[in-house]
């Protein structure tokens, strides 16, 4: 302001301007449009499927766990160990080697499939777990019906 000539005065208006101006640091660069702050990450459901969920003995099963919705970097469901319980005594474990998360860049894996062989009739409950170190992070299960097959109930001599 050149018009101002004492020090106080010029001192005045300077710190006028900048509280009329707004914060001196806004964190957005001149011409940049304000960034909105970002949604916090939305879980994905998970559903499970066993295919086919009735038959006789020996049944070979599919099962299909399928993550929908949500966000594609979830942090929990990155690399996370997988964990196929049977129902029979028998699981099933694996797990990744992934490059570190990083929120935005990382994506998540959507499907994961395996099969098992059930020899005895029963009913079994399948459990899907997936699990950051020894926490379950998400889970699903479904049920498979086995009935006795033909070569049940017939001894061997």
């Amino acid at each position: 302001m050149p018009h101002l000539k004492r020090a106080g005065c010029t001192l005045f208006a300077v710190v006028a301007l900048a509280l009329l101006s707004g914060p001196a640091v806004s964190g957005q660069q001149d011409g940049a449009a304000p960034q909105e702050p970002r949604e916090s990450p939305k879980k994905p459901s998970l559903s499970l499927k066993a295919t086919p969920p009735l038959g006789f003995s020996p049944l070979r099963v599919h099962a299909v766990a399928e993550l929908s919705g949500g966000s594609n970097d979830y942090a929990d469901f990155y690399c996370a160990s997988i964990e196929w319980d049977w129902g029979d005594g028998t699981v099933s474990e694996n797990s990744e080697d992934c490059d570190p998360y990083q929120a935005g860049k990382s994506t998540i894996r959507r499907r994961y499939a395996a099969d098992h062989t059930y020899q005895t009739a029963d009913g079994y409950k399948v459990q899907f777990r997936m699990k950051q170190k020894n926490r379950v992070v998400g889970s699903g299960q479904a049920n498979v019906q086995v009935r006795p097959g033909a070569r049940d109930g017939f001894e061997q001599e």
